[in-house]
Order: C-alpha cells, then sequence, then structure tokens
C-alpha cells in the first residue's frame, strides 16, 4: 500500500500566506494596540513574538509523510512540505524488511499526531523512529494502521 499527503501543501501554503497578511495587517493597525501597552516598542515585540511563534508552529506541525508497504520492504519517509525539493534538512527516512517490525503505535496530542515504528536493526536490538502524521487524514491513517497490524500478525505467525 501506498500513501502520502501530498495534498495538504496548498493549505500550508495558504497558511503562511494568511499569517504574512495577518502580520501586515497588524503592522498597519499597530497603533490600536496602544491600549495594551504604553510603551510602542514593547507592543511591537509582543506582536512579533506572537507571529513568530505562530510561524514556527505552522513550520514544525507541516511536515510531508510519505508510506510504501509494496515490496519486501517498508519505507516511511517524514520531510518538510516546503522547500523540500531543493533542501533535504529536515527528511527523516527509514526503510526496513516487513519481517523487522515488531510494533507501533499512533499518539494523538492537541494539534499534533504522531507514528511510532519499533523495529529489529541488524544487531537485533529493538529500535524506536518517531514521524509526525498530523497532516495525514483520518482514513489514510486508518489504512497505514491495517497495513501495520496485518504486518505484525504475520510476523507473530511466522515466530511461532
Amino acid at each position: 500500500m501506498r500513501t502520502n499527503n501530498s495534498k495538504v501543501k496548498n493549505v500550508i501554503i495558504s497558511v503562511y500566506f494568511v499569517l504574512i497578511v495577518f502580520a501586515i495587517f497588524l503592522a498597519t493597525v499597530f497603533s490600536a494596540f496602544s491600549d495594551l501597552t504604553s510603551n510602542p516598542t514593547l507592543t511591537f515585540f509582543i506582536i512579533l513574538t506572537a507571529f513568530i511563534v505562530l510561524f514556527f508552529l505552522v513550520h514544525f506541525i507541516s511536515k510531508y509523510f510519505e508510506y510504501d508497504s509494496d515490496g519486501i520492504k517498508v519505507v516511511i519517509i517524514n520531510k518538510g512540505l516546503l522547500l523540500s525539493d531543493h533542501f533535504n534538512y529536515r527528511e527523516h527516512r527509514i526503510e526496513f524488511s516487513k519481517e523487522n517490525l515488531l510494533a507501533y503505535k499512533f499518539y494523538n496530542y492537541l494539534f499534533y499526531k504522531t507514528l511510532v515504528i519499533y523495529v529489529k536493526d541488524r544487531k537485533g536490538n529493538k529500535r524506536k523512529e518517531v514521524f509526525n502524521v498530523t497532516l495525514v487524514n483520518r482514513k489514510k491513517r486508518r489504512y497505514i494502521r491495517q497495513s501495520l497490524s496485518k504486518m505484525i500478525k504475520l510476523n507473530k505467525k511466522s515466530n511461532s
């Protein structure tokens, strides 16, 4: 089974655009925030800090996810959504044989979802890999869960 969240890229670009427009809007109505504090420099830094926090929160959450379990190996890729075609500075990739899958778990936090995979490495040790699946829709996460459960079930049968 192959799946990814490539369609969400346009949504993230739109969110960045809205954030930038919001920052420009706040800069133009800067005098309206004079009630917040009497010091305009402090007001500017409060607005700038809020914008930077929102910008990096979106940057942290927005990741491309690809899952491929066709063939004898499973490939899972997490990488940055923007500028990832030119810079792979945020890429996290794992490729493992289906027999080496030990367990998996989905974690749902308030605004963040992760997939934790436990695989056996070459030395036979258990290795934990964490992937960001926040922007993968529920239906695709269910398909991934079914695929991983099927692999674990087959692994337990072959070990018995």
